[in-house]
């Protein structure tokens, strides 16, 4: 998940048009007609590189609702964010060698430091167990999207290990491939001898889009969880851009 202000992903606000009316002070004269609408500050673009993309507002239908997750399980709102109506501004940074204490969080797409046109984005936590499901939809223009998952599914050869300063240990960062899901997934599983359980991102692309769902589990390491969430994410997106 994006952990950056809402006020600096959100775009502005869609402007209500005005029909402005008139009446005649003749018996023959025609009323003018209503004025056309303006479009919407900040409404998806008709042509260029972002038409047919999902803004923010069209992936939060597609995030999973509370209804997914087991009892006990409660939405966190300071996760709860999305690009808004509009798209924003495409940016990529060279990341020769990539941040890899950004894992002890949970906004792993930024370690590859390429930033889509639009999001979404929540979370779920069990304040009892302290474990959560994180989920965020990216998208992406062109062939971006492959280029995220891409530099996802390389990211334990950058980042092999990184230290846990709150259990003072050595977290260790393992992934694999995973088949039928998208088109294209990879598992990132974190582990350490001072956790109980671990945590897994599992990142799937579907088309323009990169779904990023990361599960910390106190009972198993996350994976199953996780390959769930994004498979829900996966049917979900299918056929909408």
């Amino acid at each position: 998940m994006r952990q950056i202000s809402p006020v600096a992903t959100l775009f502005a606000v869609a402007v209500l048009p005005l029909a402005l009316t008139a009446c005649s002070t003749t018996p023959k004269a025609a009323a003018p007609k209503a004025a056309a609408p303006k479009a919407p500050v900040g409404a998806p673009a008709v042509d260029g590189p972002n038409k047919g993309l999902l803004t923010g507002t069209q992936l939060k239908p597609a995030l999973a609702p509370a209804s997914f997750f087991a009892p006990g399980f409660t939405a966190d709102p300071a996760d709860e964010r999305d690009s808004g109506p509009g798209y924003q501004a495409p940016a990529t940074a060279e990341v020769p060698t990539p941040d890899c204490t950004k894992l002890g969080g949970t906004s792993w797409t930024q370690i590859t430091g390429i930033d889509g046109v639009s999001f979404a984005q929540n979370a779920y936590v069990n304040k009892d167990t302290s474990e959560e499901y994180a989920q965020e939809i990216d998208v992406y223009q062109g062939t971006t999207a492959t280029t995220v998952l891409g530099a996802l599914g390389m990211l334990s050869k950058a980042c092999p290990s990184y230290p846990d300063e709150p259990t003072h240990s050595t977290v260790t960062v393992t992934e694999k491939p995973l088949s039928g899901i998208g088109d294209g997934a990879w598992a990132i599983t974190e582990t350490s001898p001072a956790w109980k359980g671990g945590t897994t991102l599992v990142a799937a692309r579907v088309g323009h889009s990169v779904v990023t769902v990361l599960v910390s589990s106190s009972t198993d390491k996350g994976l199953a969880g996780a390959t769930k969430l994004t498979n829900q994410l996966v049917d979900n997106l299918k056929g909408k851009g």
